[in-house]
């Protein structure tokens, strides 16, 4: 039995109470949908921005409804520091998710992403710390490592951000590191690198680019590569991501590191074309569409060019494990795309 298993093991016999914002969301419901199952009491809050009914109503679906009675939605934004004192009452945990979640988004709007990004992730903290949480995991991002160009990124060498997002999600890390030095609030970031799996948003001019592909191809048309093709990510499956944030939730952590910082990914890289390689690979097989070759355009400017995760950190702190390949993920996001579309 793994230390992950061990943790939702011990999760069913003894409960706790989470939050859990952007709970509607791609990666959030997710979270619920594993806390529910496991018997815990969870609180989301989510303004339905971004994040859509339907997640929670497949998380529904997914579990007893025993196990839906334990949830509670809250609609507000974390922009709003009285919804998040409402909601983080009695929790034990927060996770927080909620976000703008957009690169070349946030170059076009960069008040909306400071006010979701750097004032959401502050109210959070002030909340859990006036409602006495246990600890806050919050989303962070490779994204903070900008110009940094040494691969594989490791936590402690970061470079100037590239982006008003980068920018964004550097100051959250800042704001947590400072409420663990000044007022004792245990906190644990995640650098998320490329996450993916069912119930992403694939519509839209900034999808990410796993959800837009399968959907593209499907539909039978030309997926489009921003570069020659040879630009590298980390994609990491969602589950695995779930299982980070529970970890670094209640795994007890050696105490040499205060307010850490991990990344979240599997430790490898993949070429964009080998992706759509990979993707095309998968909706063939699936019989789901013949697959027209990509088309190839400019690089978007903010993006990093190699972005791969080196985890041994989170591996050693944690006990983190990545279960679903990126193989396996794909086989299994396609096949869920093949019925939602």
């Amino acid at each position: 039995m793994t230390i992950y298993q061990e943790l939702l093991a011990d999760l069913k016999t003894d409960p706790r109470r989470w939050v859990v914002t952007g709970v509607a969301g791609f990666i959030g419901s997710h979270l619920l949908e594993t806390l529910l199952r496991h018997d815990q009491t969870v609180v989301g809050l989510d303004n339905l921005s971004t994040g859509s009914p339907r997640n929670l109503d497949a998380v529904r679906a997914s579990v007893t409804e025993e196990q839906w009675a334990r949830f509670a939605f809250h609609q507000g934004s974390v922009a709003d520091i009285g919804v998040c004192r409402e909601a983080s009452q009695g929790a034990d945990y927060i996770i927080h998710q909620a976000g703008f979640v957009s690169v070349p988004l946030s170059i076009e709007d960069p008040v909306g992403c400071h006010d979701t990004n750097v004032t959401g992730t502050l109210n959070v903290l002030v909340a859990a710390r006036d409602n006495g949480a246990k600890r806050v995991v919050y989303a962070s991002s490779s994204a903070v490592y900008g110009d940094e160009t040494s691969t594989p990124a490791r936590e402690e060498k970061i470079g100037s951000p590239l982006s008003p997002y980068g920018a964004s999600k550097a100051m959250g890390e800042m704001d947590a590191r400072l409420f663990t030095q000044h007022y004792g609030l245990p906190t644990v970031g995640l650098r998320y690198f490329n996450i993916f799996g069912p119930r992403q948003n694939p519509t839209g001019g900034y999808a990410a680019v796993i959800p837009q592909w399968i959907a593209a191809m499907i539909r039978g048309e030309e997926c489009r590569i921003h570069g020659d093709g040879s630009a590298t990510r980390d994609f990491c499956f969602v589950a695995n991501v779930v299982q980070a944030n529970l970890l670094a939730g209640v795994h007890e952590q050696d105490g040499k590191v205060t307010a850490p910082v991990f990344n979240v990914g599997m430790g490898g890289e993949t070429t964009i074309k080998g992706l759509h390689e990979l993707i095309a690979r998968k909706i063939t097989v699936a019989g789901l569409a013949k697959v027209n070759p990509p088309q190839f355009g400019p690089e978007r400017p903010g993006d990093i060019l190699h972005s791969t995760a080196d985890i041994s950190a989170i591996t050693n702190a944690l006990h983190f494990d990545p279960e679903v390949s990126l193989e396996a993920g794909l086989e299994e996001t396609v096949r869920w795309y093949g019925t939602a579309l």
